[in-house]
């Protein structure tokens, strides 16, 4: 059985040995390894170069897990995601051709740029561990988490994903560029290494991980806490400038977050600012907005920040 502590150490083994190879994000790894602990999908939104790819690759390799990545493009059909049932000539039967969905880490790379129909082959795998072929559900790796990716500037030939999928990943995050002295450290290390590849160590195996989620699931949350999560996501519901308001699986993935950053820093039970933390990773891509405002980039971070700052934030002993 995984303890809280052990919990704590595997994962900051992880995030540092994931930090060879992604410079200068070291909150934005945490955050990620949180969401692993979790159980949670996760949307990586920003421009290309900036290290999405690399992030998902580096944490499969320190966790342990298999990997696969799709490239989503508008001819990718849902059998180029779930497989299917080929006919062998040779046995004279059809054969399951799994498809790249059977892993643990799934790189859905421009998620957006693959039809409706494409991206709904996601869905059940997303939120079942599951995918149905001919009838017959078969259950996804253990575990299974799926890191999608979406550039934000071109929206020339892209499908945006419905409010359904995008509900569907518990976190919305941004990478954002290094800073200068990061840029320098990126060069100087590729320059030391004389090569484009680092191999990572791997930290934890795939039972390792679902322990370790087991024990996150022992962390206290008091009742108050739980009635600030519900508070909050209410506040988001009756905000004038809020079409649609988060739905209650965001209050979930808020209690599951809070208890995975509480573990990894070590404690059974979560704070406020564990809450807190994540108000923007799990709040900005559940808001629909007022039709005068969906021109506007600043007004879901202006509600998420006025939600944080009228709701009471309860006092635990």
């Amino acid at each position: 059985m995984t303890d809280i502590a052990k919990v704590s150490s595997l994962s900051k083994a992880v995030v540092d040995e994931v930090e060879r190879a992604v410079v200068g994000k070291r909150g934005l790894l945490e955050i990620i390894m949180a969401a692993v602990l979790a159980g949670g999908h996760v949307l990586l939104e920003d421009y290309p170069g900036l290290g999405k790819t690399l992030i998902a690759r580096s944490f499969a390799a320190a966790l342990g897990l298999d990997f696969k990545r799709i490239q989503f493009t508008p001819d990718l059909l849902p059998g180029d995601i779930t497989g299917g049932y080929i006919f062998n000539r040779n046995k004279n039967s059809f054969e399951l051709r799994k498809g790249p969905v059977f892993t643990n880490i799934l790189l859905a790379d421009e998620i957006n740029r693959a039809s409706p129909k494409t991206q709904s082959a996601l869905l059940e795998a997303m939120q079942e561990g599951q995918v149905t072929l001919e009838g017959e559900s078969l259950h996804l790796q253990e575990p299974f988490l799926v890191l999608a990716t979406q550039n934000p500037i071109e929206y020339e030939g892209t499908f945006p994903l419905p409010e359904a999928q995008l509900d569907r990943f518990m976190l919305k995050l941004t990478v954002g560029y290094p800073s200068i002295e990061e840029e320098k450290e990126i060069l100087h290390r590729r320059h030391a290494r004389r090569q484009d590849e680092l191999t990572l160590k791997q930290i934890t195996k795939p039972k390792q991980i679902l322990e370790m989620r087991a024990a996150v699931e022992t962390v206290h949350v008091d009742a108050d806490l739980e009635n600030y999560i519900s508070e909050l996501v209410h506040a988001t519901r009756v905000d004038r400038r809020v079409s649609v308001g988060a739905s209650p699986r965001g209050s979930l993935a808020f209690l599951k977050m809070a208890r995975a950053h509480a573990a990894l820093a070590g404690r059974d039970y979560i704070l406020p600012d564990d809450v807190k933390h994540f108000a923007t990773p799990v709040l900005s891509h559940r808001l629909l907005l007022q039709p005068e405002y969906w021109m506007s980039q600043q007004v879901a971070g202006d509600v998420i920040r006025d939600v944080l700052d009228k709701t009471p934030v309860p006092v635990i002993h």
